[in-house]
Parts: structure tokens; sequence; C-alpha cells
């Protein structure tokens, strides 16, 4: 696709999203969104003809790129066959999609219950685990996101949570590992490890071992971060919820389907849980999906007792056909293995020469096509660029940062102090690079506001 310059269709998609759209996240009146006029595999562009390389993969799912030729037949022939039908019926297109993903999933994570997305995804396991042990609380971790509805944003750990937080959902919260930034004083990654188990392990003695449901944690942090869990952590994790009874569930949202290089982040540490969460590059977001990985003993709970839980639209035909073909491009096109060589021979090397010539880096960490890049004040005390969930002046160096990263010519996700690396999966060399040269611009901007 070529991007043509129609600045009057540009227009009137602004003033008719202005009138009418309530977006999320947003105050509606500061908001000045950009009116898209096409994409094709990792780049968009604007109906004023400036096109962008997507370093956000829209909200890190387009894994496979935008238009992708063979997801998108896929899903115009379903349409042709068989636009839509109830959950309660077997479809081709549902089956077919559950088989491929339990093909993949770790240990016996072999039943799917599929969802409209992430965090129905979550609710939905943290409903079974509950059901599953009879418990009632649930832990997780600060530094988490794991979706925006209400069980989901109040197990979240950070300020999104904060306006909704009922007190009441039976969330307990806890430090996970983070080194960069220990809670625990650590200085290296074994004892930030250690001592991140041991708090885990008190904080469910003293809430009562007997009262948990299950711990929910995301695999490898995403919005959060992007902050790699130490060795160890996550079998530690495992072995404390087969201690006591609790129900382990991973949250592979953002980190699944290839987005660290392997198909689920679980395999880089070789750990399974009793229910893993899915959904954006299930199918690249081509369809709204998301779902829950069940094992054999939670799966067995409801044998023969009904489980109290649905959805009008789960395992929507459409969706599932775009999952079916997401996969099999991925499998067949080596997206998977492109994501993990890129990712250790020219992205991880690309963002570390640039934190040796740009002194607001403070750290940069990441796997396969998943880095963040965190930004600093002062990279011997480590102060943040801005503070913690800033706003208004007090974000300004970011704000500035993310209008010359667009200047640059992409898109950049950037999240508090953080500008993340997270393009689509099948993203080129040269394309990275790219998006490296234009980060290399911004982060000089960056420069300016650092002590």
């Amino acid at each position: 696709m070529t991007p043509q310059t129609d600045p009057q269709a540009g227009a009137a998609v602004k003033a008719a999203d202005r009138a009418h759209v309530f977006h999320s996240w947003s105050a509606q009146e500061l908001i000045d969104p950009l009116a898209v006029a096409g994409a094709e595999g990792s780049y968009f562009w604007d109906y004023d003809g400036k096109r962008y390389l997507d370093l956000t993969s829209g909200l890190v799912y387009t894994n496979v790129g935008y238009q992708h030729p063979k997801v998108v037949a896929a899903i115009q022939e379903q349409a042709a066959h068989l636009t839509t039908f109830a959950p309660a019926f077997a479809v081709e297109a549902r089956s077919e999609a559950a088989r491929l993903i339990a093909e993949r999933t770790p240990g016996d994570l072999d039943k799917i219950f599929f969802t409209n997305g992430g965090a129905d995804a979550v609710e939905h396991a943290v409903r079974m685990a509950r059901l599953h042990t009879g418990r009632a609380k649930v832990l997780s971790a600060y530094r988490s996101y794991h979706g925006g509805t209400q069980q989901a944003v109040n197990l979240t750990g950070d300020p999104r949570r904060w306006a909704s937080d009922s007190a009441s959902a039976g969330v307990v919260h806890f430090w996970a590992p983070f080194l960069y930034r220990s809670r625990f004083y650590a200085e290296t990654e074994e004892q930030e490890c250690a001592r991140a188990l041991e708090h885990l392990e008190t904080t469910i003695a003293f809430e009562g071992p007997g009262t948990v449901a299950a711990i929910v944690l995301e695999t490898v942090p995403g919005t959060a971060g992007i902050m790699l869990p130490p060795p160890g952590y996550l079998a530690g994790v495992r072995e404390i919820c087969d201690k006591y009874g609790i129900v382990f569930v991973l949250d592979e949202v953002m980190a699944g389907f290839g987005r660290t290089g392997e198909w689920f982040a679980a395999d880089l540490y070789d750990v399974t849980p009793d229910l893993m969460t899915f959904a954006k590059g299930v199918n690249s977001g081509y369809v709204p999906l998301g779902g829950v990985a069940v094992s054999g003993a939670i799966a067995e709970t409801f044998g023969k007792r009904p489980y109290p839980g649905g959805l009008t639209y789960s395992g929507h035909p459409l969706a599932c056909a775009a999952a079916v073909a997401t996969i099999n491009v991925m499998a067949e096109e080596g997206i998977v293995e492109n994501a993990k060589n890129l990712g250790a021979s020219v992205v991880g090397p690309g963002l570390k020469e640039l934190a040796e010539r740009h002194r607001s880096v403070g750290e940069v960490r990441g796997v396969g096509m998943f880095w963040a890049v965190e930004l600093v004040k002062n990279r011997e005390t480590r102060e943040p660029l801005v503070p913690y969930n800033a706003a208004g002046e007090a974000n300004a160096p970011m704000v500035a940062f993310g209008a010359a990263a667009k200047t640059a010519g992409v898109w950049p996700f950037v999240n508090m102090n953080r500008t993340h690396f997270v393009p689509p999966l099948n993203v080129s060399e040269s394309e990275v690079k790219e998006g490296l040269a234009a980060l290399d611009a911004a982060l000089s901007v960056a420069d300016e506001y650092t002590e």
C-alpha cells in the first residue's frame, strides 16, 4: 500500500472522532488522536501521507504486522462460510484454534476457554481458581497490569487501578523481583530472587495460606517495564503454590505467542502454571480474542460440575479463523524464530549501544522483540527522568522524547519514564535499524533533561 494524501478526509475523520468517540484512559478534552489512513506490515500512515514505523505493535498485539494477506484472507473466507455461531456448538474454526493453541502451551494446559480479550481471560482464570480451591484471596504483584475490567483492574499493580480499586476484591499485592529498582536491597540476581521468594511466602503466611486461591503473575511484565524474572524465581513460585495448594496463574496476554522469542514466555523458564491467560498476539488483534489455557486438574473440577461463566462471543468464528491463520503463518514463516534471532543479534546490541551514547538511559532490558529502555535523570542515583505516574508539566521530558521520535518517523511506546521497543515480530533487520536510528535522535532530546 502507498500512503495517499487526503487532508480533507483526515479532517472529517478527526471531527467525527472528537464529536462522538469516548477514548479509554484519557481526559477527553486534552487528547488529540492521530487520524490513521492505513497500515501495512510494520508501518502505518496518516492522511497527510506521513508514515510511521510502529514500535508499539498497536498495543503490543500486531505480532504478524498489519494487513497480513493470509490472515485477512482467512477472515474473509470464514465470513463467507459462517460469520458467527453460538459458543455451545462445535465449530471448525473454534476447534482448530483450540487445538493449535493447546499444541503449543506448556505441560497439560490442553483445554482452552475462549474469551473476548485479555482482561476477561484474567477474570475467568481467577473465577476458576476460586471455585477450584474454595478460597477467596488472590495475590498479584505491584508493577503489573492485568486488564481494565473490575477484577482484572483490582489485580493490576500500577496507577490504572487506583480510580477503580474497591478495596474489597480479595486482592493482596506483593513485590516481585526487579533488581534495577530492588525493594529488597539486593545486589545480585541471586539475592533478589531469594529475597523476593521469601517476601512472597511471608505474605502468604500472614494472609493465611488456607485463604489464598491463586497467585497471578505476568510471566514477563509488559507495560510495567518488561522486567525479566531472575533465574529460579518462577520455579520458586511454582514450588510455593504446590506447597500451599494455591493455583498458579501466568498472564501471557502480552508476552505470549512469540513476543519473547518463544511461543510462550513460560518456555524461557521451563515452568508450567495451572492456568495461563492469552490474547493479543494469538491472532495479532485482527478480531478480538482471548482465552484461558486450563490444566487437567482444574478442567476435572468442572467435569461434572458446571462452570458458571461464559460469553456470548466466546470463540467467535471470525476471531478463531484469524487465530488459526496467524498461528500457521507464524510457524510457516519462522516469525517466532525471527523475533528471537533479531532480538539477540540486532535489537539488544543496538539498544545497549544507544545506552552507551546517551546519559538519559539508565538500563536496557528485554528478550526477543520485547525490550524496555529506562530513562533516568541521573544514572548514579537512578532517579527516573519523570516522577512516578507524572502528568502535566512534570511529564514534559517524556512528552518531548515522544514528539522527537514521531518527528524521526517512528511511533514510540512511552509509559512513565520508559520507552519500549516492541515492533511486530516479523519486522526486518533494516526496519529495526531504522527504529534504532530514530530512537537515537529522540534520546538526544531526553539527554537535555538529565543532570
